[in-house]
């Protein structure tokens, strides 16, 4: 018999005696926290603990505001609103991304245009961004993926020389920093996801973060029902953004609860510790990595002063075990560590959840746009590569333990290797 455990042999890791650290944390300071907004009767509507999360985030992050919503997809929206981004606009996106990204940009009746990555990050492509520019475009939407940052420097300059918008989608990056600067701090507006699975949750949720005056009075009134921003004198009175009577400008209500906000403000203040801990080992652990065969981890750039880790991710190179397919490894991978191993997003010119001609009473604006919007017209090869043949994920709370965690899944990785034609 193989002694592989997907084959019946013994795994690697015995998780019934030994499991992984649990996702999400939580102590008696999340409890006591829930128990004050239950005996405030202030549950919503920027409760306490909503301002006080607030300060405390935007400080962290190192922007001058920051404003809770209800999710990291909504976020991205409200943030493509304030910029004026609409109907005959076109915003430039990553094609290896969370279809949020893309389908925000349709939700205000924008053209997506979706570009490739670059192979050893997963991250928007610069060159890609620059040859996709055209007279319509009005914004770019960078993605930190999993362990990697876009790079900040090639697209601030980019946005600056063509006068684009950027608004950096931060939900894998709570904590990273960029030549020192934090995720969210350096577009013009950063956009986080709080949902179950982040580093930072509240189980849903999400946050927008700006230094400008300007865009913060928008994003406040736009997600606020559209009521004008409590002390809007300090935000450029006015803005631009309100009705005939100057008070109001036409939204929704995409608010979250003080609930949350009491969550959020116990997971922003072990974040710090927590992504240290994270870097520890994914340093590590590539570190093993690199030395297997087959075996690439993702690159990380000088310029990344401090790492968060959404996902561990490397690649595999198919070559190296006997011609075995990613598919087949990482179901080889899940059976030994007894954690769940995926493949990285699915390229969103073939996504099943990103398919905008599904709602022609929503999208069929015009012929023009119906046509622009086709996913399938974007030619994504790295997107693709990675997602056939070479992406492998584990979920960050793997990267909580000890660093002898790392040795075992290298281990996993070599038993593996050793045995792959038991697989072929």
């Amino acid at each position: 018999m193989s002694e592989l455990a997907l084959l019946g042999g013994t795994p690697t890791r015995n998780v019934e005696t030994d499991p992984w650290t649990r996702w999400p944390t939580f102590d008696e300071r999340e409890e006591q926290g829930l128990i004050e907004v239950l005996r405030s009767g202030i549950w919503s509507y920027n409760g306490p603990k909503e301002q006080e999360f607030c300060r405390e985030f935007a400080a962290f992050i190192g922007s001058r505001y920051a404003l809770c919503a209800a999710n990291g997809t909504v976020t991205l929206q409200l943030a493509l609103e304030a910029c004026q981004v609409g109907l005959g606009d076109e915003v430039i996106v990553p094609g290896l991304t969370w279809q949020a990204t893309a389908a925000s940009v349709l939700d205000v009746n924008a053209t997506p245009i979706l570009v490739d990555v670059c192979e050893d990050t997963w991250c928007i492509d610069p060159n890609e961004i620059e040859q996709a520019i055209s007279p319509r475009t009005k914004a770019i939407i960078p993605v930190h993926l999993y362990g990697s940052f876009a790079d900040m420097n090639a697209i601030m300059e980019i946005a600056k020389r063509h006068r684009l918008f950027v608004i950096e989608d931060c939900a894998h990056k709570h904590g990273a920093e960029w030549n020192g600067r934090k995720a969210g701090s350096i577009g013009d507006i950063g956009s986080f996801s709080f949902q179950l699975s982040k580093l930072m949750t509240a189980g849903e949720g999400g946050a927008l973060t700006t230094s400008s005056p300007h865009l913060f009075a928008r994003l406040d009134a736009l997600r606020n029902c559209g009521r004008r921003p409590e002390g809007v004198e300090d935000y450029e009175k006015g803005a631009g953004i309100y009705g005939s009577e100057g008070n109001f400008v036409q939204s929704g209500n995409y608010r979250i609860t003080d609930f949350q906000a009491a969550l959020l403000l116990e997971s922003l203040r072990r974040l710090p510790q927590q992504n240290l801990l994270r870097d520890q080992n994914a340093k590590y652990l590539n570190q093993l990595l690199a030395e297997i065969p087959g075996i690439a981890p993702m690159h990380r750039d000088d310029r990344e002063t401090l790492e968060a880790y959404y996902n561990i991710a490397f690649r595999f190179h198919s070559e190296a075990f006997k011609g075995l397919g990613v598919q087949t490894f990482r179901s080889a991978l899940q059976a030994e560590l007894g954690s769940t191993v995926e493949g990285c997003y699915e390229p969103l010119n073939r996504c099943e959840l990103y398919t905008p001609q599904t709602k022609p009473s929503r999208h069929r604006l015009s012929a023009e746009y119906w046509e622009a919007i086709a996913p399938a017209m974007f030619k994504l090869p790295n997107c693709e590569r990675a997602y056939d043949n070479e992406s492998v994920c584990l979920h960050f709370a793997i990267l909580m333990g000890p660093r002898s965690d790392m040795e075992q899944i290298a281990d996993a990785i070599k038993k593996i290797h050793r045995h792959a034609e038991d697989l072929t």
